[in-house]
């Protein structure tokens, strides 16, 4: 698709050449809910950035919020009027719009209405359109692996088990290993011509959800990291996020019961190692394109084979369970004793040397007893965690064909974008791509400087690898995508990749 066709802007030289000067605005609005009770740790914004190098012209959208529509508090019209918008008042072809949203999600609202919402991050667009200035742009990456981890975990019987706060985790003794990751930090640098900055726009594969002990509505760890980044270059420089391919992500310290949870710490690790990236980039005078097309991909079938997969597996864990004498109050202090002194569990090491003295076993008896009652007590328990597990998984895929079978259609529209400026490539998708597929498309594209802008333009759940169905963990049982979708998905954003 061409670009947004402009008059040209002042020409400049660069190394004996001649190039068209990029310019930039860049603006944002605060979007978080005023509403009474409304517990607020930090604000939210729609951050905008306009580039137009006298040809093209595109925005660049990062929002701190869950999802654009299905999920969360945007509805799923959000997207065409705020692009109708900018497309008839400011000029820029929607298909050259880009909004993505960060995936912070503490529970309850977290936005203003649904008119402040559209007006409020239309006006930030509008006032970076209203404020363009000369800039020179780079590219360059770092990397931040310290604090996220793959959260669906490998088991050895080759199933899968998502670290979540709606499911225990699994035993230690059944994990195999731990999934993929991706630390790279995507980073596109713009500066003012006399050398000041003027925004960042970094992309980095993360989770972001609950965000403080009290639930209270945070931009979460990007917003931290933008904080840091911002305060550290100043001139009214402005950090705009973009998640990346962050699906199956997560904090390490996620589950972390010891203490309260705080998220700044990891925010300011990632916008140091942003800001550690940045100074290292050069500047250059580049060209923009835009190219944008809407693939089919097929909706599963296969939810019922897999409920009766599920159905089954609770059938035999029910089976498991064993009769047994003991309750809680009565498992816990022998279990701990146990713990504690597994050769002498019942009292002080002589009694136990006593009784042999004078032929006697009752104590090494009951101990036998015991650890029988609490063997099948903790079976008990292991098969409770999985079945809580199973229900839940149950009420998720009957949701999830539900969504598929209202839908009439056998397939799902997506939109997948790419934006080039100068050797930076942003590729989108409207899923939660698992971190794999990233990986998949980065290596595959002919540019050594390509992100994904996952969670972007339009919300469809999860985009699972077609390996990860047969694992089944949360991901996949969240997905409304057949396996096949994967192939397609790639196809089509490596063919969109190529014609930037």
């Amino acid at each position: 698709m061409k670009g947004h066709q402009t008059p040209k802007a002042r020409r400049t030289g660069q190394d004996g050449d001649m190039a068209c000067f990029l310019r930039a605005g860049v603006a944002k609005g605060d979007i978080t809910t005023r509403t009474k009770g409304a517990q607020i740790h930090d604000p939210l914004y729609a951050k905008a950035l306009v580039l137009d190098d006298g040809t093209t012209r595109l925005a660049i959208i990062a929002m701190d919020v869950v999802a654009l529509g299905m999920i969360g508090d945007i509805k799923d019209d959000f997207l065409s009027k705020l692009r109708g918008r900018i497309q008839k008042e400011l000029k820029i072809p929607g298909r050259n719009v880009l909004v993505n949203a960060s995936h912070t999600h503490p529970p309850g609202r977290l936005l203003c209405s649904d008119i402040e919402q559209l007006d409020r991050t239309f006006d930030a667009v509008r006032r970076a359109a209203g404020n363009m200035l000369p800039v020179k742009v780079g590219w360059g990456r770092g990397a931040e692996e310290r604090f996220t981890m793959n959260r669906t975990l490998r088991l050895k019987n080759g199933k899968a088990w998502t670290i979540r706060h709606a499911n225990p985790c699994p035993p230690d003794d059944e994990v195999a290993g731990v999934g993929p990751t991706d630390p790279e930090i995507g980073l596109l640098r713009v500066d003012r011509t006399d050398g000041r900055p003027l925004a960042v726009v970094y992309n980095f594969a993360c989770h972001p959800l609950f965000g403080d002990a009290r639930g209270s509505i945070t931009a979460n760890f990007p917003g931290f990291a933008s904080k840091v980044i911002e305060e550290e270059l100043g001139h009214g420089a402005m950090a705009l996020f973009l998640q990346g391919a962050g699906g199956d992500m997560i904090d390490v310290l996620f589950k972390d019961f010891s203490r309260p949870r705080d998220t700044e710490p990891i925010g300011t690790a990632l916008g140091l190692s942003t800001l550690k990236a940045w100074r290292k980039i050069r500047m250059k005078n580049v060209k923009l394109k835009v190219v944008s097309e809407t693939i089919r991909l097929p909706r599963r079938n296969d939810i019922p084979a897999h409920i009766v997969e599920l159905q089954k597996e609770q059938a035999e864990l029910l089976q498991s369970l064993q009769t047994t004498s003991l309750n809680f109050k009565a498992f816990l202090p022998l279990y701990l004793k146990h713990a504690l002194n597994p050769q002498y569990p019942a009292d002080y090491s002589y009694r136990y040397l006593q009784e042999a003295k004078i032929g006697s076993d009752d104590l090494l008896a009951m101990d036998a007893h015991n650890e029988r009652c609490i063997a099948k007590y903790l079976g008990n328990i292991r098969a409770m965690e999985k079945l809580a597990r199973i229900q839940d998984r149950l009420m998720t895929y009957r949701f999830h064909k539900a969504l598929n079978d209202e839908s009439g259609e056998r397939t799902i529209a997506a939109e997948v974008q790419g934006i080039r400026i100068g050797e930076f490539v942003l590729i989108s998708s409207p899923a939660e791509v698992l971190v794999q597929v990233g990986l998949n498309v980065k290596k595959a594209s002919p540019y050594k400087y390509t992100f994904m802008s996952a969670f972007s333009n339009g919300y469809m759940h999860y985009g699972a690898p077609a390996a990860d169905y047969a694992r089944g963990g949360y991901e996949v049982t969240e997905c409304l995508l057949a396996p096949e979708w994967q192939r397609i998905y790639e196809k089509k954003a490596l063919s969109v990749i190529r014609r930037l």
